[in-house]
């Protein structure tokens, strides 16, 4: 790794800690009330925990807020359309605003994370990728958003429209169709994974939140 890229990237680990914690801190009051209404709307923990992959493909524990009913995961890691039964009415309501996604913050401290990279994969599916494809997960943190993320932030409703029946056909299809296109869309952010470049990707995201009816 040249000068440049480690300077780089310990300027970008810099801003990943101070702007999660920063937001981590802001966001707690409302953090708090997500929490309890969770533990008010269904039966089981507050927060879903994931085994996915970081730089180097390892493991670690990705954290969100729980949307889906204990045991949901067991019929499919995907949801289908905004009707999937297996999300909760408070689920919803945070998958909708991208709220559940909060919690990544403290992953984003602990290092497991960027602010900005690729999405997190599980890893069954990372192991299958082209090797052209599956380096961009073995040489960068994934991130709460990217391109990818923007693009598809509406991705469950693509899958309904897929008339897709079975937890089978809804893999398959994610594989072939959409991390496919999702790596493409990130490649233009892969070629310059600066600080400036982040502070871009949160606005857009941001932005897109917004638009969200």
């Amino acid at each position: 790794m040249s000068l440049k890229a480690k300077i780089n990237n310990f300027i970008k680990r810099l801003f990943d800690i101070f702007v999660s914690l920063f937001l981590l801190i802001l966001f707690s009051p409302i953090m708090l009330i997500i929490a309890i209404a969770i533990k008010i709307d269904s039966k089981g923990p507050i927060f879903y925990k994931q085994k996915r992959v970081t730089k180097g493909l390892k493991e670690f524990n990705l954290i969100k807020f729980r949307t889906m009913r204990v045991g949901a995961d067991k019929q499919g890691f995907l949801t289908v359309g905004m009707k999937d039964p297996r999300v909760t009415r408070v689920g919803y309501f945070l998958r909708k605003y991208k709220l559940d996604e909060l919690p990544q913050l403290i992953n984003v401290l602990k290092g497991d994370m960027s602010l900005v990279g690729p999405r997190p994969e599980l890893l069954h599916r990372v192991i299958k990728l082209p090797p052209e494809q599956k380096i961009y997960y073995e040489n960068y943190l994934p991130g709460i958003t990217c391109y990818a993320s923007i693009e598809y932030i509406k991705e469950n409703e693509l899958l309904e429209k897929a008339g897709l029946k079975t937890k089978e056909e809804v893999e398959d299809f994610y594989m072939k169709n959409i991390l496919p296109d999702k790596i493409e869309l990130n490649k233009k952010y892969f070629a310059n994974p600066t600080v400036l470049h982040d502070i871009k990707i949160l606005f857009l995201t941001f932005l897109k939140i917004l638009k969200l009816k």
